[in-house]
């Protein structure tokens, strides 16, 4: 699926600030980026803080007084195979070495704290089908709701709310699979055919010999989906992460389809 992405930013910044924007289109070999453009107004030097190994690029600059961002960029997404029925757990000794970290509690995701949950509600199970009985049981206990959460609100926050959105539709997921012993990952991606039209968090999990996308929220078709960046959680994922303070002006993200 071919995908134009485009991201209008404007923010204000009483003082000068350094900004670490996520926000361009990662070089993966599920997604091919065939032309992008960045474009921030008013800062000079812009630095490159690329990663060579996730893909992810990452750009840092100093920011003051009203600053523009816009981000437009045309993508290739390879189908995905995000079949989770009998793909089998890896045990810890034959996980590839990157996928460690994605076993341990982080800031938004306290895993270890549902330890007895998860081995009571899904001891059944292992495996892809454990990550689909647990995505079940979100899809079937928490509301999709804005505003009942903030950049505070944990997992656990969201288990005890019984509502969120999806970002906390995530990190719930990333923490039962990890509580599980299934390495999982936050992902932040465009995503074509949501409403409203916006940015989205959506995880990774690997179980089959690999990491293999999923949707908590189910509002978004997995081809559809243009990876940002990946991380622990949110912390790491953050489209903008601002060193300073800054107000928000305007926001908007469009994606849309087009023929290959």
């Amino acid at each position: 699926m071919r995908l134009l992405i485009r991201a209008r930013l404007a923010y204000r910044f009483d003082e000068a600030s350094e900004v670490l924007l996520l926000l361009e289109a990662a070089r993966s070999g599920d997604q091919s980026v065939l032309s992008d453009s960045l474009t921030i107004s008013g800062p000079g030097d812009i630095a490159r803080l690329d990663d060579v190994v996730t893909g992810e690029r990452r750009a840092v600059f100093t920011a003051v007084g009203d600053v523009a961002i816009t981000y437009d960029a045309e993508v290739e997404v390879s189908p995905r195979d995000g079949a989770l029925a009998g793909a089998p757990a890896a045990a810890i000794r034959d996980l590839p070495g990157e996928a460690l970290r994605y076993l341990m509690a982080s800031r938004y995701c306290p895993s270890d704290r549902f330890e007895s949950f998860v081995e009571r509600e899904f001891a059944s199970v292992d495996g892809g089908d454990k990550v689909l009985a647990i995505l079940d049981w979100i899809h079937t206990h928490i509301d999709y709701r804005p505003g009942v959460s903030d950049a505070t609100t944990t997992a656990r926050d969201t288990f005890v709310d019984r509502a969120g959105v999806c970002r906390d539709f995530a990190h719930l997921a990333i923490t039962l699979c990890r509580a599980a012993g299934i390495p999982a990952r936050a992902v932040s991606a465009y995503a074509w055919d949501l409403t409203p039209p916006d940015m989205h968090a959506v995880a990774e999990v690997f179980v089959g010999g690999r990491w293999r996308m999923i949707d908590a929220t189910r509002r978004a078709p997995l081809d559809g989906l243009v990876r940002v960046a990946i991380g622990l959680d949110a912390a790491e994922t953050a489209f903008m992460t601002i060193f300073g303070k800054a107000e928000l002006m305007t926001q908007s993200f469009d994606v849309d389809a087009v023929e290959s």
